[in-house]
């Protein structure tokens, strides 16, 4: 077995980039700009919620390349008190909050992810999903502004590959096919800095890879 880092969470800590993420990214980056407009037009609160079961990576590019007000993720815990303060900072400034959320972010003073049902998907994992209607209830009830919920969902799994991930999947095809030639089996491509390099497959897949405290805090600087 020769194995490419192909998922749209960007969560196997062998690579820097998997390749999917890209796409999905962008994907949902263009649904934020476009419910900036909604958003602003009706003066009420968007909750975006995308996917991201465990790692926020989705979250976290998006969020920030669209403009978003606040991103919660699953690494961090979020105080809903804090969300509900900063829509109101943000509707002083006389802009529409628009608050993008990884489908697996929990509220700290819960802790339990928000399921939609209790059923499993084919690897046994509970599907997820519902907090972005549960954050838009909450906040709609605290603040009084008016809040709505969007999930992404699967449109984040499909469509057009982006230029970057063609590239990508193209070079990690090239070094898998020279290490099936070489009979070196038993390992992953992945990409470091601007190399492709080989890896152990249990090196590329053996842990989550996560949105780091430092990473998450530059995100924090654009809250508000």
């Amino acid at each position: 077995m020769v194995g490419v880092p192909k998922t749209i969470d960007n969560d196997l800590s062998g690579t820097d980039f998997t390749f999917g993420f890209d796409t999905a990214v962008n994907i949902a980056t263009e649904a934020i700009d476009r419910l900036h407009t909604t958003a602003e037009s009706h003066h009420r609160v968007l909750v975006v919620e995308v996917m991201g079961r465990h790692a926020g990576w989705i979250a976290l590019h998006s969020g920030i390349a669209g403009g978003a007000s606040m991103v919660l993720i699953p690494e961090q815990p979020f105080d809903i008190e804090d969300v509900c303060a900063r829509v109101e900072t943000r509707f002083q400034s006389k802009y529409a909050p628009i608050i993008v959320v990884s489908e697996g972010a929990v509220p700290r003073e819960g802790g339990e992810m928000t399921l939609v049902s209790g059923e499993k998907d084919a690897f046994g994992h509970v599907r997820l999903g519902g907090i972005g209607d549960r954050l838009a209830s909450e906040i709609e009830a605290r603040t009084g502004a008016e809040a709505r919920a969007v999930v992404l969902g699967h449109i984040q799994r499909g469509g057009t590959p982006t230029a970057f991930d063609r590239w990508l999947a193209t070079r990690f095809g090239l070094q898998a096919i020279d290490a099936v030639a070489e009979g070196d089996f038993g390992t992953m491509m992945a990409l470091r800095g601007t190399k492709i390099e080989r890896l152990k497959l249990i090196e590329g897949t053996g842990e989550l890879k996560l949105v780091s405290p430092e990473e998450y805090a530059e995100a924090q600087v654009f809250f508000g």
